[in-house]
């Protein structure tokens, strides 16, 4: 029998009523703690970011991931510093928001610095909150996405600040090429903050808000007399467009969230996965009859390489890398038959698609992604050679045209190759020739491969002729009709068909259904010696 003085469970009620004030304070205590976690450095601070114009961390974590999906970690982590006066500045958190969940339903890691904690800068604590979360991105084999916008070191925290960095750039080199990164700046982004951006996959930025540099504009004052500002320096418009830092830039932050979500769509898992496949509404066999009037009549009038990336792909979707960045290139993402493609293709509307130091490195880097990822690749060709030049060979265009050269001959996933019109010299090997490793080649009918165009080559093999018009006449007619056609190259086995422009989307399609189980076998080697 249970005596009376206790309830059913034998718990005296005095005890029972001090256990529910313990559970009482403690979830009061949880519900503060919450709270002071999601306001992060308070109102004024959250109202500042608005003003200029930026949304909290936390809500562009809400905008990125799929409503409802976000499962936060140390969210009650709080600095251990107690220098100049830090012991009585604890924030919940620490400046960065850190957690998973899902892009439309697909597994993703995210970090998301917060701008109004101690200027989002990186402590011992707060850097080892986003190592925890690479190792979990990585046990779980999945993508991370690192939302930038901070200062740089907690200056108050000295070498454990700095150690704290070398401990996250160890994971992403771990990382790559095992699971996608990619680093998203979203307003200031400085110091050692700049590196562990640049070790990973794609960069993105937003214009007017962001910035990168490794020294601010008042340090560059003092050390080289230059005067400068944050955007000059280091804003959207100098590393889309001149540094090639960045992949793209984006007019604001939800623009830029929402686009990530759609470039995640595009990307595996991970490099044992495979690419994703979507439901595609877009028959493999559509034919499209406006390509077979794409290329001009006059070999020296450019067109848009990227209609015929866009009447190719499914849907017409086309996800474009680096867009402002050396235009003469296109690198991008697409589908065919619902799986994602890397495209490359030289752009004959500028500098009529020659390959340049910045193109080359370019290619080059984009190529190296796809093949650590086993994304398929399709290289359009268009290209008259190598850009001429004292500025570009001072500039190292032998070793950066090498980078492009080097990447696809090291590739073994998938490589369908299309010759549109011309295919000149050295750069008809680069542009994944048969040769260094493509597996389906094609031309169309405008195809043109020579080691260059019949005016130059003529004025070189019968410079004695210089002087007779009819003879130079004769000559250049006679080149043209035996290097000029893509027939030359379909006789030795270097073109595997010659394809009308039309059907190239099924041949493309078919082509890579039949080399989805393609496998290579590549030397042993600890890794090779060209960094791209």
């Amino acid at each position: 029998m249970i005596e009376s003085s206790q309830d059913a469970q034998g718990v005296a009620p005095a005890a029972r009523i001090d256990g529910w004030d313990l559970m009482t304070d403690i979830l009061e205590s949880l519900e503060a703690r919450r709270a002071g976690a999601k306001l992060g450095g308070g109102e004024k601070r959250i109202e500042a970011q608005h003003k200029r114009g930026k949304l909290t961390a936390r809500e562009r974590i809400e905008v990125l991931l799929d409503k409802g999906s976000f499962e936060e970690f140390d969210m009650f982590v709080e600095h251990r510093s107690t220098e100049f006066g830090m012991e009585k500045t604890k924030v919940p958190g620490d400046g960065v928001v850190t957690g998973w969940g899902t892009v439309n339903g697909r597994k993703v890691f995210v970090f998301a610095k917060d701008f109004t904690v101690f200027g989002g800068s990186l402590s011992e604590t707060h850097a080892l909150k986003i190592t925890k979360l690479q190792d979990m991105a990585m046990k779980a084999r999945a993508p991370i996405i690192g939302l930038y916008d901070a200062g740089g070191a907690r200056i108050q925290e000295g070498v454990a600040a700095l150690a704290g960095y070398s401990y996250v750039f160890r994971r992403n080199v771990q990382a790559s090429g095992v699971i996608p990164q990619i680093s998203v700046i979203m307003g200031p982004c400085a110091g050692g903050d700049v590196y562990s951006p640049a070790m990973t996959d794609f960069i993105f930025m937003v214009k007017g808000t962001s910035y990168m540099f490794v020294t601010g504009p008042d340090v560059v004052k003092t050390v080289t007399n230059e005067v400068v500002t944050a955007e000059e320096l280091g804003g959207a418009s100098v590393h889309a467009t001149k540094s090639s830092i960045a992949d793209g830039a984006f007019d604001n932050d939800i623009e830029t969230l929402l686009q990530m979500r759609r470039l995640l769509d595009f990307l595996p898992s991970n490099n044992a996965d495979g690419v994703p496949e979507w439901p595609s509404f877009d028959d493999i066999e559509r034919v499209d009859n406006s390509l077979d009037t794409l290329i001009p009549d006059n070999p020296n009038m450019p067109y848009d390489i990227k209609e015929l990336i866009l009447k190719v792909v499914d849907e017409g979707d086309f996800f474009e890398l680096a867009p402002t960045f050396a235009k003469n290139i296109v690198t991008g993402f697409g589908r065919i038959a619902g799986r994602t493609v890397g495209f490359v293709a030289n752009q004959p509307m500028v500098l009529a698609g020659v390959l340049d130091s910045d193109a080359s490195r370019k290619a080059a880097r984009f190529v190296r992604f796809c093949d650590a990822f086993n994304i398929p690749i399709v290289t359009f060709v268009d290209v008259p050679g190598f850009l001429p030049g004292t500025a570009q060979e001072y500039g190292g265009l032998i070793k950066h045209g090498a980078k492009l050269l080097f990447a696809y001959s090291q590739c073994t996933v998938p490589l369908v190759t299309i010759i549109t019109r011309k295919a000149y010299g050295g750069a008809f090997d680069v542009m994944a020739s048969k040769e260094i490793g493509a597996d389906m080649n094609y031309a169309w009918p405008t195809a043109q491969i020579a080691v260059m165009g019949a005016k130059g080559a003529v004025e070189i093999i019968f410079r004695q002729d210089m002087n007779d018009p009819d003879k130079i006449a004769a000559r250049t007619k006679e080149y043209e009709d035996r290097f000029l056609s893509p027939f030359v190259a379909a006789e030795r086995g270097y073109i595997d068909d010659v394809i009308m422009p039309h059907s190239t989307r099924r041949r493309i399609a078919r082509a890579l259904a039949m080399l989805r189980d393609k496998k290579v076998e590549i030397p042993a080697k600890k890794h090779d010696n060209l960094p791209l």
